[in-house]
């Protein structure tokens, strides 16, 4: 396996990142990986008006993992109330189980903790998806217990199959991380 390299998106980056995040999320192509959430949503993961928000925030980057030139990975961090947030993580689904994932999360939180010094990293979490945070558990993060509501009726977070979404928020200590 070649070592990845990583780097901070572009607004020219925004076409592969959309197909990426798809990738892994939606329709029947996610489902060739274990991150997919084609059971519980349909529609849109992401679109180019919210990456394009994301890239033009302070303190908001688009961290993009390559393997030979070519996207694998990729996730979005930001300064956010004195905390370092981890979203829009997504691998593609044939390089799950592979460790990208792991890699991804790794220098994430390397860089909030080195170049924002925050104390910590937090992300939102459909709180129906077990093995996702049973994943994130692994790599040293806890639930809070703290919900949030599913914006339903708001298509740019997909169009919901269910009636019981909602978010839980997931926190990491960052003192650990080296």
């Amino acid at each position: 396996m070649d070592l990845l390299t990583f780097r901070i998106a572009t607004a020219a980056d925004i076409p592969a990142l959309i197909e990426l995040v798809t990738s892994a999320y939606r329709g029947d192509a996610s489902r060739a990986g274990w991150t997919t959430e084609a059971d519980i949503l349909d529609g849109q993961r992401v679109d180019a008006e919210a990456i394009t928000a994301d890239l033009n925030r302070p303190r908001s980057v688009i961290l993009l993992a390559e393997q030979a030139g070519i996207l694998m990975a990729c996730c979005h961090i930001a300064d956010e109330d004195g905390h370092g947030y981890f979203g829009m993580f997504a691998v593609s689904p044939q390089a799950q189980g592979g460790g990208v994932g792991k890699q991804v999360m790794h220098h994430a939180e390397q860089f909030v903790a080195t170049q924002w010094r925050l104390p910590t990293m937090q992300m939102t979490v459909i709180d129906c998806r077990e093995e996702l945070i049973a994943f994130y558990e692994r790599r040293g993060y806890v639930r809070t217990g703290i919900k949030k509501p599913f914006p339903y009726g708001d298509e740019r977070f997909g169009i919901p199959k269910r009636d019981d979404l909602q978010f839980e928020i997931l926190e990491k200590p960052l003192g650990a991380v080296a």
